[in-house]
């Protein structure tokens, strides 16, 4: 008996190999995605600095410390919650830097990396509430949530894009997390309902299951057990489920996560406002209904008042950007002026390049959950096959919403991943079974190479493609910290607009940089913005005559000294920069321009092996003046 009681107290419970097992998971994670941080190399899009980092570094360090502040910003059309998060970070790794002391190199490197950091925590949820939504949907005995799990971590898109600081991925992060903590029991009125007892000989509820999906009507009695049929038949009233205190905070952190995706990105209400309008038509209770109108307005209200109060300290005034983003975007179509796609850009492109070879498993996924079918609540997969619905239709709905808009990126559906991740799991389980190593040889194969696939994209993309345009920044700043430097570092770009981070990657005020800038014709009505040239389509138009108009007389950077002497002065038109940065694509041109000045190649970076905009392509190349 002791020797019994002894091994019983040394067995660990249940609950506590959950947690612990919980625990391990989002921990593993964690540091997944500060490698995955650390590792990225490359630049993807603009948004990643200038709608989160440079207005943050304004924000931190203040307004004349030469963060680069876009039109976006100036017209309000960007709540500041987002950078204001960033904001902190770069006040705390700011404080934690002097408190220990670092020399003013050692203090740009925390600088550069405390937002990858953050961005890393912010993915690890992504991940690991993904988990969690598979787990709500799919329960634990199977291998789904597992599965969603690896579709995650080996997903190139993820490793690509999760560790960015654009507000897509924390508006994924928000909605996953929201869709996770749904109460879809409460909502779908299953609350009593309990996975069948499959030790039971007489249980078939998986086989009419199937049968009702096929259209069959079994007959009642093969249904299960006697304590089964005692359950409520299809006619009869469900039992109405209880707003538990537990149910209660689950849906009231769902619903402010939610709402301050919306507040980020107010695209986002189409996610919910789907998932809201199904499951009220579909279960209409009026109970239901006012408890989620009164949750509904006391979460939108508070983060309402809370993303007023930030935006009113960074602008100074009353401001609603999300409104003005509908006008500017929609309303008066500006977000053209960026480029247009066709219209079924988020199937035939979106759609591949977030879901790579993950695609096939989400179409079966799709097709799975919304085909016809005549469940009944009596049955154990009831929740899981009308949540799998609401989430097919909610990942529905914004893509279709979207593809009315002429300005379109793949980072725009990024929340919808998760969502594919889930309904793809089944399919996924289903072809390599037993998971995660099936038994068919061929199918192993398939597996691997499939992996072996993901695997090499994230590497290429995270690491090799668009790297130069990162790496001239840490070269630019290493060489303002030298300690032979008696003066300010001047460097000019010679780039399309926002090919480089800004004050994120300088860091050091003691920098003077200019870019060719590209904003958009706000005054002009639609036929005028059709022939509007930006200050970088005038350059690249013809690049010799810019640098005659714009820059100053070129006598002063030529070898001569007569002829330095002789150059004429100009305030208005800018100075010959220390550094002048430019894409290959551009050597040519710029090599007959410089000839026999005093620029001379001093440092060459790989950017790209190709690229959609032909003025990026090729090394990323810079010229010193000696």
């Amino acid at each position: 008996m002791a020797q019994n009681a002894s091994q019983m107290r040394g067995a660990p419970k249940p609950a506590s190999d959950g947690r612990r097992m919980i625990w391990l998971v989002l921990i593993g994670l964690l540091v997944l995605r500060i490698v995955n941080a650390l590792t990225v190399q490359t630049f993807f899009q603009p948004d990643e600095y200038y709608q989160s980092l440079e207005p943050a570094w304004s924000i931190a360090f203040g307004q004349d410390s030469e963060g680069w502040i876009t039109w976006e910003w100036r017209e309000r059309l960007r709540s500041a919650v987002h950078p204001w998060l960033f904001a902190a970070v770069y006040r705390l790794a700011d404080a934690v830097s002097k408190a220990l002391g670092h020399d003013a190199s050692s203090s740009a490197e925390v600088l550069v990396v405390a937002p990858k950091l953050a961005q890393a925590v912010c993915a690890a949820l992504m991940d690991f509430y993904a988990w969690k939504l598979a787990r709500a949907v799919y329960g634990t005995r199977g291998s789904q949530h597992w599965a969603v799990l690896a579709l995650s971590i080996f997903s190139p898109w993820q490793w690509y894009c999760s560790t960015r600081t654009f507000s897509n991925s924390l508006e994924a992060t928000l909605t996953v997390y929201a869709l996770s903590m749904w109460p879809w029991q409460w909502f779908l009125e299953a609350a009593p309902i309990r996975e069948a007892d499959t030790s039971t000989k007489g249980d078939r509820t998986a086989i009419d299951l199937k049968d009702l999906l096929q259209g069959k009507e079994p007959a009642r009695e093969t249904i299960g057990t006697k304590k089964q049929q005692d359950k409520p038949t299809a006619t009869s009233p469900l039992p109405t489920a209880q707003l538990t205190p537990k149910v209660r905070r689950a849906l009231s952190s769902s619903l402010i996560a939610a709402a301050l995706a919306c507040i980020l990105r107010p695209t986002n209400i189409f996610i919910w406002a789907t998932v809201a309008v199904l499951m009220l038509l579909s279960y209409p209770n009026a109970g239901t209904r006012a408890a989620l109108l009164q949750s509904s307005l006391i979460a939108g209200s508070s983060v309402l008042v809370f993303s007023l109060a930030i935006d009113w300290s960074y602008y100074g005034t009353l401001a609603l950007p999300a409104y003005n983003f509908v006008y500017f975007n929609v309303v008066r179509n500006l977000a053209s002026f960026y480029g247009s796609n066709r219209i079924d850009y988020y199937f035939t492109e979106g759609l591949p390049l977030l879901l790579i070879i993950a695609l096939p498993f989400a179409v079966i996924g799709f097709w799975q959950a919304l085909r016809p079918g005549y469940d009944r609540p009596q049955f154990a997969a009831f929740v899981e096959r009308q949540t799998r619905y609401v989430l097919a239709v909610t990942a529905i709905t914004p893509l279709l919403a979207f593809s009315m808009i002429g300005h379109k990126e793949v980072r725009f559906i990024y929340p919808l991943l998760p969502i594919l991740h889930v309904l793809a799991a089944k399919p996924l389980v289903s072809f390599f079974t037993p998971f995660p190593v099936p038994s068919s040889k061929l199918r192993l194969g398939i597996l691997v190479f499939g992996l072996t696939v993901n695997i090499y994209i994230a590497a290429y993309v995270a690491l090799l493609h668009q790297r130069g345009v990162i790496d001239v920044m840490h070269y630019l700043r290493h060489e303002a910290e030298l300690p032979s430097r008696v003066r300010n570092t001047t460097v000019g770009f010679l780039m399309p607009c926002h090919s480089v981070p800004w004050r994120s990657h300088l860091v050091h005020p003691q920098i003077d940089a200019w870019a060719l800038t590209c904003e958009p014709p706000l005054t002009l009505d639609f036929e005028q913005r059709l022939h509007y040239l930006d200050e970088a389509d005038v350059f690249y138009s013809h690049p010799g005559g810019w640098l005659d108009d714009n820059m100053a007389d070129r006598k002063r950077v030529l070898h001569s000294v007569t002829a330095r002497n002789e150059a004429k002065t100009d305030t208005t038109l800018r100075s010959w920069p220390e550094y002048l940065v430019f894409f290959e694509h551009l050597e040519p041109v710029m090599n007959a321009v410089l000839e026999d000045t005093r620029y001379r190649e001093c440092w060459r970076g790989f950017n790209t092996h190709w690229h959609d905009d032909n003025r990026r392509r090729g090394d990323v190349i810079v010229q010193c003046l000696r």
